[in-house]
Order: structure tokens, then C-alpha cells, then sequence
């Protein structure tokens, strides 16, 4: 309180909460989630502080999209339960959640195509969803292809498509490489690197000798920019 009878700008509203601060409705308040020093993820999208260094801005990221991707595992996994032991009222909790039916029952269908023992961890649910078709040993395989040469999902879906063709997808049975000798620094730098790029260390290393055989070789422009 001023001289004057006034409130100062910065003296608490109701509840103690700042005049100064963004509100935050009571109902964001019960749903906010740390991602990472400072920012938090809430019902209507995220809050960021202002100055936020790139690498927790980088790994806010990664959590988001790991959160994301399971969502569609727990969704799945939340309608076969829903389906078994609630068989007349389940529909109406999907309504009731706002998801679109259909869409849950895809996940489900995932789901119960790969029990947790055989759920990759390092490979997105659509990995999954691209092999969910084939039966138990396939999907084992081409899961582990697609883990050890770092494909992402359309590498995979096309790898499994040329397959069928009769095709011999491109790392489907790969040639030895000789051995690379490195000291632990430049094998730490890589890794960042590779994690920076959102690829594993041998998918990072793949493509940047594809792209410098290209330079090399004058076929640059066939190399996907994606990787």
C-alpha cells in the first residue's frame, strides 16, 4: 500500500499471487507438468521463461516427443483393459475422455500386437504400427533391423516393402565394415552429435559417410536431406 492509499503493482493479488505474474487459471494449475528447468507443459500448451537456453529448450523437446509418442501405447493399453472389464460402459469413458474411437482402437490394435517384454523403447510406436501385420518373428526382425541401423520409420516401411517385393533391402544383410579406432573425445563428440540429429550413433555415422561418398561420387543430390 502507497502513501496514497494506492496498491503497488508487484504487492500479491488474491491468494498471494503477484498483479505482476500471467494468470494461470486454477484449472491449468492442476495439470502442469515440469519438462525441464522452468518450463512447464499445461492443458492449453507450454510455459517457457524468457532467455532459455538452447540445450533445455533441445531436451524439453526430446521429453515432449517421447511423451507423445507414449500416449498412443497408453491409450492402447487403456482401451484393451477398458474392453474387458467394462464391456457395456467403455465406449462411453472414450466419449466421455473427447478421443475419437477409431483412433483408439488403432492403438489398441498396436498394442496388442507387441506385449510390453517386446516393446522397443528406442523405436517409435509407428515403428511398431508399420510391422504390426506380420507375425511375431518378423516383427522381431525387422524391430531389431530397424534399431540397429537407426532407420526411422519411412526407412523401415520402405525396407519392408522392397522385402515383399523380393528386394534385398539395403542393410538387410550389410557388408563388415573395418573397425573404427577412435579416442573416447572424439567417440563422446559423435554421440552428441548423433543425439542433436535425433539418430543413433550408427545411423549418424551412416549418413555422414553416404553424404560425403555423394560429394565425392557427384550423386550429392541423392542423398536424402532428412537423415
Amino acid at each position: 500500500m502507497t502513501a496514497n492509499g494506492e496498491t503497488s503493482a508487484a504487492a500479491p493479488g488474491p491468494k498471494g499471487r503477484s498483479q505482476q505474474q500471467p494468470y494461470v487459471g486454477a484449472g491449468e494449475r492442476r495439470t502442469e507438468q515440469g519438462l525441464d528447468d522452468g518450463v512447464l507443459a499445461t492443458r492449453v500448451g507450454l510455459r517457457i521463461p524468457a532467455g532459455l537456453d538452447y540445450e533445455v529448450w533441445e531436451r524439453a523437446g526430446q521429453r515432449i516427443a517421447r511423451l507423445a509418442d507414449s500416449s498412443a501405447w497408453c491409450l492402447g493399453d487403456w482401451i484393451i483393459y477398458g474392453e474387458s472389464r467394462y464391456t457395456d460402459r467403455y465406449r462411453r469413458a472414450v466419449k466421455a475422455a473427447g478421443l475419437d474411437y477409431q483412433t483408439i482402437r488403432n492403438y489398441a490394435w498396436v498394442a496388442r500386437r507387441f506385449d510390453h517384454a517386446r516393446r522397443r523403447s528406442e523405436l517409435s510406436f509407428q515403428h511398431h504400427a508399420e510391422v504390426a501385420a506380420l507375425t511375431p518373428e518378423q516383427q522381431d526382425y525387422w524391430l531389431d533391423q530397424s534399431r540397429r541401423f537407426g532407420w526411422s520409420r519411412n526407412e523401415l516401411r520402405k525396407n519392408v516393402r522392397a522385402a515383399r517385393k523380393g528386394k534385398t533391402a539395403h542393410a538387410e544383410a550389410p557388408e563388415a565394415l573395418p573397425r573404427i579406432k577412435a579416442s573416447p573425445e572424439r567417440v563422446q563428440r559423435w554421440r552428441l552429435a548423433a543425439e542433436r540429429s535425433g539418430s543413433t550413433l550408427e545411423g549418424w555415422i551412416a549418413a555422414r559417410l553416404d553424404a560425403a561418398a555423394a560429394v565425392m561420387l557427384g550423386t550429392a543430390k541423392d542423398v536424402p536431406v532428412n537423415r
